[in-house]
């Protein structure tokens, strides 16, 4: 007990069963009542190792996780602590799942559950089995609780918008809004987040903010926030945990964590990088290979509109793209946004009843998705969730090459050392030999950047490039987009709705509503 505060998690000696769950050394730490919790560091230094710890995923070897979670009536540790991960964002994974299906809804049966009908049955079945030993009038006052936020929560997430689609029809800002909604909806004693703010637009997150902010002051809610962007971190929280290689570091005030990291400086890409980014060899494209030489666009949409059944995705669009432009596409959660992009990359069928014209050719006249994807380098939210598989990470890499998602083969050997030159430019090098599902998140997403420029190719489309990395790889990211644009023959379209994550090469900006 420090200060009269005695703590709500508690970990003494903590040392996980299997090896690879293992921090650097044994887990001490403690997290008091009242204290508002972030959980910050680079990516792969052992941020969700420790939560797995404090959740009680990974089982240590001597002594286990001690809870308070007073004043709560409910006993279970599953009923009091909830877990958002990382890849929540993108949906629940299963082996039905490929890359394409969000733009092909005719695959999905009649009698899949929409949104809207599986958070009920969720809230449903979480008021069903809440504390059995509870008192009639403590259920009664609980299920008060949960129904009065339940409804700011639809009003914030606007979820009486997505409540008729499909799951898989969800941009991954409305997959997270679902998810958190979900897991606030049941009320919980204590709530861990992983980077809780990506992929929502910016009123979305304000907002997100001053609900959590209310809920630590208007009820016994205490947060646990795992953060890789220092930025995200919001003013309600009372102390930090950084972690750093594994290490996890002394608790300090967040006055103390902002006043010791101001001064650290962002990295600079190094000049052996930016000289082998230069150095590619130059395409020279050629209309022999389906690219325009004669000054024509890249890409002409011309009053394309998408719906589906009664929701109208894309409103009439008329958007012209020519070689060189770099273009920064914004828009809040289900604008849109992504919808347009897989008409640019071929992923949605519907592109074949609009007027779209891609390097010069009108959709429907006899190309090949392939003579398309040959010139485009593609990363998305939906990529990552098709991704999550156990092969090595140069595979995932080497994928691009063909264009290929869900098929893989080891990379030849003339492949090999451009698939390594490009991991290295990321910094992954070293984990070419490692199954993609051990990496973190944040290294998967520098995987699947990799993937995006293995190929070298002339259209970049960035979709939520930066999600998940932390600081130091942002900056370095945001470095390569800006020499790979430099060079020959190159076009950008890039989506974030963080507007510091922008290279400064940008030329154009296209917003949608």
């Amino acid at each position: 007990m420090v200060n009269g505060q005695s703590p709500i998690i508690k970990v003494v000696n903590g040392i996980p069963r299997h090896p690879l769950w293992r921090m650097a050394e044994p887990i001490n730490m403690e997290i008091l009542h009242g204290e508002q919790i972030a959980i910050v560091g680079d990516n792969a230094a052992g941020k969700s190792r420790l939560v797995e710890v404090l959740t009680g995923h990974y089982p240590l070897l001597l002594n286990e996780v001690q809870y308070d979670f007073s004043p709560s009536k409910l006993r279970l540790v599953s009923e009091n602590l909830k877990y958002i991960t990382f890849r929540d964002s993108y949906g629940d994974q299963d082996n039905t799942y490929y890359y394409q299906q969000r733009w092909n809804q005719h695959d999905i049966a009649e009698d899949t559950p929409t949104a809207g009908q599986l958070l009920q049955d969720f809230y449903q079945k979480a008021d069903a089995g809440l504390g059995q030993y509870l008192l009639p009038e403590e259920r009664e006052l609980e299920l008060g609780k949960r129904r009065a936020l339940r409804e700011k929560l639809t009003e914030m997430f606007r979820l009486d918008s997505l409540s008729s689609k499909y799951i898989i029809s969800l941009s991954s800002g409305e997959l997270r809004k679902f998810q958190m909604a979900k897991v606030l909806g049941t009320n919980p004693r204590v709530l861990i987040l992983d980077n809780p703010f990506i992929g929502l637009d910016a009123p979305t997150r304000h907002d997100f903010r001053l609900l959590l902010e209310t809920l630590t002051r208007e009820t016994q809610l205490q947060i646990i926030l795992i953060l890789s962007k220092r930025d995200d971190i919001p003013d309600f929280i009372t102390h930090v945990l950084p972690v750093e290689d594994l290490h996890l570091l002394p608790k300090m005030t967040l006055a103390e964590y902002r006043q010791y990291y101001s001064t650290v400086p962002l990295p600079e890409l190094s000049e052996e990088v930016k000289q082998w980014i230069t150095s590619l060899p130059v395409r020279q494209p050629s209309s022999t290979d389906f690219y325009p030489t004669n000054g024509e666009a890249i890409l002409h949409f011309q009053n394309v509109s998408i719906r589906y059944g009664e929701h109208i995705i894309l409103k009439p669009l008329t958007w012209t793209v020519h070689e060189g432009e770099r273009w920064a596409l914004s828009g809040p959660n289900g604008s849109g946004k992504s919808t347009l992009l897989s008409l640019v990359c071929a992923d949605n069928p519907q592109a074949y009843a609009c007027h779209i014209e891609l390097f010069g050719h009108r959709r429907g006249t006899g190309e090949s998705i392939w003579q398309i994807k040959k010139h485009i380098g593609y990363v998305s939210p939906e990529m990552h969730r098709a991704y999550l598989k156990d092969i090595p990470a140069i595979d995932v890499v080497a994928s691009g090459l063909s264009d290929s998602v869900g098929l893989y083969a080891r990379p030849r050997p003339e492949q090999k050392g451009l698939c390594l030159g490009w991991m290295h430019v990321f910094g992954i090098d070293a984990l070419a030999d490692k199954s993609f599902l051990q990496l973190s998140s944040g290294e998967q997403r520098l995987c699947l950047l990799a993937r995006a420029f293995v190929k070298d190719p002339e259209l970049l489309i960035l979709d939520e490039p930066l999600h998940g990395l932390d600081d130091r790889n942002r900056s370095l990211v945001r470095q390569v987009i800006l020499h790979f644009c430099r060079r020959p023959h190159k076009t950008l379209v890039i989506v974030t709705h963080y507007q510091e994550e922008l290279p400064p090469c940008i030329t154009h900006r296209l917003e949608l509503q």
